[in-house]
């Protein structure tokens, strides 16, 4: 049965291979064996039961939270030649009447419901007369009274599985549980631990970095600027500051959309609407935005404030790059965030150990936002795994920027805030630095202190700006309440006392994530005609990631066609002649590409190899990395590490092409005297042109070795 479920991958997905975790899942669902699946956003959850419900008998049963996340799904599945419908609040009561006969003669193999449907006695009723072969419940965090994003209807999933007379396979998906919400899932439907399967929370395309020492308004707006094209979400803690971003986006001429539940349910849809189809490419949004969003070609996420946790921060952040190609999750922190954040806990009047879990969460959101160690280690810490290597390309693995010393600068301010008795905020410290006539001022006498106007060469915002980035070091805190107040810490004392220098660094610079053009943003013009004229958003008739292999491989044929990534035969058969057609004219007009040889490289036969053989396969052929992730559409970190793969599978792999004898033996050595293997102070010790691959790939063949 699992040969059928390849056949299925490539007939109607367009991939040759199942991604780490796919196949066991799907062989376990299709063994009746209840099942817990741990994947990251954008791992391929949906896959591990939409395959099954092509195979089984019967009907599949998806219980999703959104009503967005349901119709991407079901458009996408009929786009592929799969039937599927769903039941939900956008439907008028004599549609899901006419839907659920439907149902009941076996015509969808799909059906995507509510979690709140299930409360419905009559629903249930009808459903006793479903033969109902699996049910697949995403999200599943929610189950969980511990996790981030709890909905009391899908305690009632449990009852009803109990009642349904066909006896379904449970499959549970989620992509953010800690090891404690993960016990919760597993009790509550069924699941033996020992039929949870965890493929591991790292995503190697997504590139983590926190900026914190520098104004987060001007950033913001050279990153847009940067990135005017590609699809981005920002997201702010507070309705009030998505409103702000939006009308500044706007008015600096950054087309943008705007979601929070303050608006009316209509301006929502249709922000969200515009959003996934592309009209829109940026959109601000507090967390009720993007749970479940489909939309694969989000190329960056910005937390404007810092989030109340990591499980919302790792989802929301997670919304980029789903369809594998290397995206951008920020995170522009400020010490006021935390204080925002310690007000909504305090609102939300719970119980006080639910207030005490809540405050130990965004404490443990703060220390990401100031570990000098890998950004992504971080995150896979908190989520369970031991001892997570350093990426190697998050901000901290990678931040080679130089530091300028400030420590003259921090005292003015640091002085200047005792002898205002340290009673005020940022607004007034700046003032009197830089010599303002405010009458507040001249109340309180401050024009007569010998601080006044000590940095009156520059402007107020600056200092402000400066007094933000003390704070962000921890030299400064903010008091909680209303109208916030800042005091010097005990380090602010040392800086004071010449104990402590202060550096800054200089300011991040921010490029372009990606640099295409030519063919592949005529494909993407060309996907978007056809996406108005099917009503469906753009990346669901093809990805970013399908539109840049076919960039790469430009396909001629219908077999070369099929060869490109996430096109199976029902995608060629639909829109396969006028992608050729563009492909074909394009070519005409640039006769200097060496079509011959470009189309050779990929014109091999299709194979159901894994990937990292795959990568392999062409640098047995000389290819060089870079080639090679050109080529294949991924990032260069993903062919480093597949390369690295096949050495531990003892493949021939030409080390003296990464690195010398005399390389490799300070590598060893150093790790010997640092009495660690760890990549990051291992690469802090060596000298500046160690790559973490070049380090890397030492350890894996010493380890060989040994």
């Amino acid at each position: 049965m699992i040969e059928k479920a390849r056949d299925y991958l490539q007939k109607y997905f367009g991939y040759e291979s199942f991604r780490t975790g796919q196949e066991q899942i799907i062989e376990q669902v299709l063994g009746g064996i209840n099942t817990a699946g741990i994947m990251p956003t954008g791992g391929g959850k949906s896959i591990c039961y939409q395959i099954p419900a092509l195979l089984l008998p019967g009907v599949t049963l998806v219980i999703s939270p959104l009503i967005s996340l349901m119709k991407d799904q079901v458009d996408a599945l009929e786009q592929n030649g799969i039937d599927a419908t769903l039941l939900n609040s956008s439907i008028s009561g004599i549609e899901a009447s006419n839907r659920m006969n439907d149902i009941k003669q076996g015509r969808y193999k799909l059906v995507y419901v509510a979690p709140e449907r299930l409360e419905n006695t009559a629903f249930q009723r009808e459903l006793a007369n479903v033969d109902i072969a699996l049910v697949a419940i995403d999200e599943a965090h929610c189950i969980s009274q511990w996790g981030h994003d709890f909905r009391p209807s899908y305690l009632k999933i449990k009852n009803l599985l109990k009642e349904m007379p066909s006896a379904p396979t449970v499959l549970a998906l989620t992509a953010t549980a800690t090891p404690h919400v993960t016990k919760d899932i597993c009790q509550s439907l069924g699941i033996s631990e020992q039929h949870t399967i965890s493929t591991g929370f790292a995503r190697d395309n997504l590139f983590f970095s926190v900026v914190k020492e520098e104004n987060r308004g001007r950033f913001l707006m050279r990153y847009i600027e940067k990135n005017k094209n590609e699809s981005g979400i920002i997201y702010a803690a507070t309705r009030k500051e998505v409103d702000s971003l939006y009308a500044k986006l706007n008015k600096a001429g950054f087309k943008t959309g705007r979601y929070h539940a303050g608006m009316n349910e209509q301006d929502r849809s249709e922000q969200q609407e515009q959003f996934i189809r592309d009209d829109v490419p940026l959109i601000v949004a507090t967390s009720a935005f993007g749970m479940g969003i489909d939309k694969s070609n989000v190329r960056y996420v910005i937390h404007y404030q810092t989030p109340k946790n990591m499980e919302s921060y790792y989802q929301e952040a997670g919304r980029a790059g789903r369809d594998g190609l290397d995206s951008e999750c920020i995170l522009l922190y400020s010490p006021q965030d935390i204080q925002i954040q310690r007000f909504l806990i305090d609102q939300s009047n719970p119980s006080q150990e639910w207030q005490a879990q809540e405050l130990k969460k965004l404490n443990r959101m703060k220390d990401y936002c100031f570990t000098e160690g890998c950004l992504q280690a971080y995150i896979l810490q908190y989520f369970g795994e031991e001892n997570p290597e350093d990426c190697g390309h998050c901000e901290n693995c990678t931040d080679k920027r130089d530091s300028v010393e400030v420590t003259t600068q921090a005292q003015m301010v640091l002085s200047c805030m005792l002898r205002m008795g340290e009673r005020f905020g940022k607004t007034m410290i700046s003032q009197v630095l830089t010599g303002s006539r405010n009458k507040k001022i001249e109340e309180f006498g401050f024009q007569k202190i010998s601080t006044y106007g000590i940095i009156k060469n520059q402007t107020a915002k600056d200092v402000a700006d400066f007094i933000d980035f003390l704070t962000a070091k921890q030299y400064i805190e903010m008091t909680g309440g209303q109208y916030p107040v800042l005091k010097v810490t005990n380090a602010g004392r040392e800086v004071l006392l010449g104990q402590k220098k202060v550096l800054r660094k200089e300011i991040k610079q921010v490029s372009s994530i990606s640099i295409d053009h030519g063919l592949f943003e005529e494909l993407r013009h060309l996907r978007k005609e056809i996406a108005s004229k099917e009503n469906v958003p753009p990346f669901i008739i093809f990805s970013d990631a399908s539109l840049k292999d076919m960039a790469a491989k430009l396909p001629r044929t219908e077999q070369e066609f099929l060869d490109v990534k996430g096109v199976g035969t029902q995608k060629f058969d639909r829109f396969g002649a006028v992608f050729l057609e563009v492909i074909s004219h394009y070519l005409q007009a640039h006769p200097e590409i060496e079509v011959n040889t470009m189309v050779k490289k990929e014109t091999t036969k299709r194979t159901t190899v894994p990937s990292h053989l795959e990568s392999y396969r062409f640098y047995q052929e000389g290819k060089s990395l870079k080639e090679i992730a050109t080529l294949r559409g991924l990032s260069s970190i993903s062919i480093e590490n597949h390369l690295l793969k096949c050495a531990e599978e003892r493949l021939e792999i030409k080390w003296e092409e990464f690195f010398l004898d005399e390389e490799y033996d300070l590598v060893l050595e150093t790790a010997k005297q640092l009495d660690s293997e760890k990549l990051k102070p291992l690469k802090e010790a060596l000298p500046d042109h160690f790559s973490y691959f070049m380090i890397k790939a030492i350890m894996v063949k010493a380890g060989l070795e040994n």
